[in-house]
């Protein structure tokens, strides 16, 4: 099932390439079916995992390098547990709705779709492998097709931002590697599940120094401060369907990795440090929070809102608690998908305004309702608002985390507050005031593939907000042995 999960993308994006050229824009058609069968397999993985079973499911697996060959053994082995299946689903979902927000584009249409599905094969495998060798490639593979992306269908200083993006996460992978060399060669195995039963203790490396080096690679993709810079630049110069999955699901990676690697295979490492990060997550949402109010471009505030946002995901994971925890997992889904929706409402705006400066645009709203209503849903989801998943998240990893690190939960809580001030004002400058003529223009988003787009990602903020179960079950699941396992470490 998870084989197939990999594979139908990247059949697809081949299928795209060889399309003829007068063809080209059935590309979009292509795409939406895989795409679409792909989300339907993670809809189905979803549906089938069993909380009540311990461990991962939907394992397969082969053996990749043999160890009488190369010293070592190395397995292409992949599996969900309660934190990975929501993120399946999450990717399948995002990847969907990318397409559709793609849909009207004609500039080389046939290597758009299949990078973009390449993309969604690339970031599968980091979610669902299960061996760190395999993720680190998985994890390096989904550099190409975001620098294609960025660089060739972006706009403004689309080079930079695709290089400086490139760097940043090269920079913190080399490290990665490293870290997980050294666990690796020292424990016998790359194997995370056998490595979370028996952790290393020791190596020729301090592990406090291994600990760093992968958590960096983690901290630069979530990101945090400082090293979130890269964020806003990609942001702003990426196209919308590239900025859905880069703040939908790319960030999420940095967040899992923390989750799956760094608390579960150097438990009392992250004890040792969890003060650290805890001050990294609340600086992290005050500092994101506070540069939002400053922005004047819309895709540039709702970049810089992520970095203030996914400081609660380290926050959940710095106090290690079962019930931060959760709520870490959570915030990754919720985030993924509210922003993801805000995301879609910027490029609806910009398609039609032409503009993302703030101060030119006022009282849209008068001339595009729906799109109006729709970004007012996805910003009072992001501020928190009750029967939203934003609120579910949030409040999860404060209860969890306020009596582990209390002065990093209240930072993060008045961060709270900020970001109702930089999402309501946002709201009244864009979309409410005089009927200003110059957009009597303007379309309101009508075309089918619009509306799928932000029905889809609506229905799914309501329906987790409303019914939370629909994914705690799950994620308490996948929480359970990694909280036990740095429990025993503190």
């Amino acid at each position: 099932m998870l084989f197939a999960f990999l594979l139908i993308p990247l059949v697809g994006a081949l299928v795209s390439l060889l399309l003829p050229a007068e063809r080209a824009k059935d590309a979009r058609l292509v795409a939406l079916a895989f795409s679409g069968l792909a989300c339907l397999v993670s809809v189905i993985v979803f549906v089938g995992f069993d909380p009540d079973q311990p461990g991962y499911q939907f394992v397969q697996e082969f053996t990749w390098i043999d160890a009488d060959t190369a010293g070592f053994s190395i397995d292409f082995a992949v599996g969900v547990d309660g934190i990975s299946a929501p993120m399946v689903i999450l990717l399948g979902i995002l990847t969907v709705v990318s397409v559709l927000v793609s849909w009207n584009i004609d500039v080389k249409p046939k290597q758009y779709f299949a990078w973009l599905l390449f993309l969604e094969t690339a970031v599968a495998g980091v979610f669902i492998s299960l061996d760190l060798i395999q993720f680190f490639l998985f994890w390096e593979l989904e550099l190409l097709p975001m620098f294609m992306l960025i660089s060739q269908w972006g706009s403004g200083r689309r080079l930079y931002s695709a290089t400086k993006f490139l760097i940043y996460t090269l920079a913190g992978s080399a490290f990665m590697l490293v870290g997980f060399l050294v666990i690796g060669f020292e424990a016998g195995t790359f194997n995370m599940a056998e490595l979370a039963e028996s952790p290393v203790t020791d190596a020729i490396i301090p592990l406090g120094l291994v600990f760093w080096a992968i958590t960096l690679a983690f901290l630069v993709k979530l990101p945090v401060f400082p090293v979130h810079t890269w964020l806003p630049d990609a942001h702003t110069d990426a196209p919308t369907a590239v900025s859905v999955m880069l703040a939908g699901v790319l960030l999420k990676m940095g967040g899992y990795g923390l989750l799956r690697i760094s608390l579960s295979l150097l438990p009392e490492q992250a004890q040792d440090f969890s003060v650290i990060l805890a001050a990294l997550a609340g600086f992290s949402v005050i500092w994101g929070a506070v540069i939002t109010l400053r922005q004047t471009d819309l895709k540039r505030l709702v970049a810089y809102s992520s970095v203030s946002h996914m400081g609660y995901v380290l926050l959940g994971a710095a106090a290690m608690t079962d019930v931060s925890l959760s709520g870490a997992a959570l915030q990754m889904f919720t985030h993924g998908t509210i922003t993801g929706l805000l995301f879609v409402m910027v490029g609806i705006v910009y398609e039609r305004t032409h503009t993302r400066e703030i101060a030119k645009m006022s009282g849209l709203m008068h001339h595009m309702p729906i799109a109006g209503i729709v970004f007012m849903i996805a910003g009072l989801a992001s501020l928190g608002l009750p029967t939203m998943s934003g609120f579910v998240a949030e409040l999860t990893t404060f209860v969890g985390s306020l009596q582990v690190h209390p002065a990093a939960t209240i930072a993060a809580i008045f961060g709270v507050v900020l970001s109702a001030g930089y999402i309501l004002w946002t709201v009244q400058r864009v979309f409410h005031g005089p009927d200003d003529p110059a957009w009597a223009h303007l379309e309101d988003a009508k075309t089918w593939p619009e509306v799928v787009a932000m029905v889809v990602l609506v229905v799914t903020i309501m329906a987790v907000g409303i019914y939370p179960p629909l994914l705690t079950d799950a994620i308490e699941s996948g929480i359970a042995p990694i909280a036990a396992i740095v429990g025993a470490a503190a």
